[in-house]
């Protein structure tokens, strides 16, 4: 226990009986004056809890069943761990999103050592990422695997930023439409200039993919032009063919296939073409948290994945400065108290969705914990 010092005068105390309410007395040594000392550990409490969240522990185990610890523990739910802006200008952002229900998903923005931000949102709308986007300051070149809305986003917040799609991604959607094993020479083609997709690392070995990609194009033409009737109507005979083209032609034309080969912005050095660094360094990890949590609501879910993203930050804050921080559900209540709505009316979803209060919280203000 550390030595307890006299407000007064400074010196040591030492121990001098109890209260009524039983609690220890100390008086001091040199000037008499008495005092009782209250030790808080809520910040150790939380820390516990915290570990407890981002490890494979099971309640189970504890003392008790966990039935102690869930009585240390239990307010710790309402705390919501939100993001800071970043001002630091990175070269390289990766952008993803994880979803943990139907109708709610975590936007991500990290890079190859730590999380910048996130948003949860219903749906992967441009608002929505356009709310993680604006969070973060602009980088060279963003990896995105393609969710809806990104593009929209990243032209209103990052105008200057090059977008380079995961090639990965890319690839795979040109396997959910050809298959591992298709059967046409059509798809045969398609598919084998898909996974060559994954081996470019010169801008020669670009465009002469390019170059050959346009002349399956070419080539397939008139087959994929071809029409059937079905139930009265004509049809593409091989409409999910069409669909791959389609999706890889909108990507040469934007310009985010091969990005990361520009010269201007590799000329300090190679750049990722795919986004494995939020896919294999974040979601992965985030998937292991929920799955060795399994059984807990939407909610506890959500911020579950907020707390592992607010400890995998570059400069994590301390237990007590979060205690002092960060918002709760009832600061959450106060504010949609502020804005007239009234929570009962609202939705289970829109609860903690993406709402005029949730973006209140998020980006629309400097200061986003306010109510003035």
């Amino acid at each position: 226990m550390k030595s307890v010092r006299c407000l007064c005068c400074g010196a040591a105390m030492k121990r001098n009986g109890k209260t009524g309410a039983g609690s220890q007395r100390w008086r001091c040594r040199d000037c008499g004056a008495s005092r009782t000392v209250r030790y808080d550990d809520e910040a150790a409490r939380l820390r516990e809890f915290v570990g407890w969240l981002l490890s494979k522990g099971s309640q189970r185990d504890m003392p008790g069943q966990g039935r102690a610890f869930r009585r240390r523990t239990a307010s710790f739910w309402g705390i919501w761990p939100m993001p800071d802006a970043v001002d630091e200008v990175h070269r390289v952002v990766f952008v993803g999103g994880i979803w943990v229900a139907r109708d709610a998903v975590v936007l991500i923005a990290c890079t190859e050592r730590h999380v910048l931000s996130r948003h949860l949102a219903r749906a992967e709308t441009s608002a929505a990422w356009r709310s993680l986007l604006s969070r973060v300051a602009p980088p060279d070149m963003v990896v995105a695997d393609g969710g809806g809305g990104f593009a929209k986003a990243v032209a209103a917040e990052w105008p200057g930023t090059r977008v380079q799609r995961c090639l990965f991604h890319a690839f795979c959607q040109v396997k959910r439409q050809t298959t591992t094993r298709p059967k046409l020479q059509a798809g045969i083609g398609l598919y084998a200039l898909a996974k060559e997709l994954l081996h470019i690392e010169t801008l020669r070995q670009a465009e002469w993919w390019v170059e050959r990609f346009l002349q399956w194009c070419d080539f397939w033409a008139d087959f994929l032009a071809q029409k059937s009737l079905v139930d009265g109507r004509l049809v593409y005979a091989h409409e999910r063919l069409r669909r791959a083209r389609r999706g890889i032609v909108s990507l040469v034309n934007a310009g985010t296939l091969f990005a990361y080969l520009d010269p201007a912005l590799s000329a300090e050095g190679p750049l990722p073409a795919t986004n494995n660094a939020i896919e294999g360094g974040v979601n992965a990890q985030l998937r292991s948290v929920l799955r060795n949590h399994r059984g807990l609501s939407t909610l506890k879910r959500v911020k579950a994945v907020f707390w592992w993203c607010y400890m995998h930050v570059e400069c994590p804050k301390s237990m007590r400065a979060t205690l002092e921080e960060m918002p709760t559900d009832s600061d959450m209540e106060l504010l949609r108290a502020e804005y007239g709505i009234d929570a009962d009316d609202v939705g289970a979803p829109k609860k903690w969705g993406e709402g005029l209060v949730w973006e209140e919280l998020h980006h629309k203000t400097r200061h986003p914990y306010s109510t003035e």
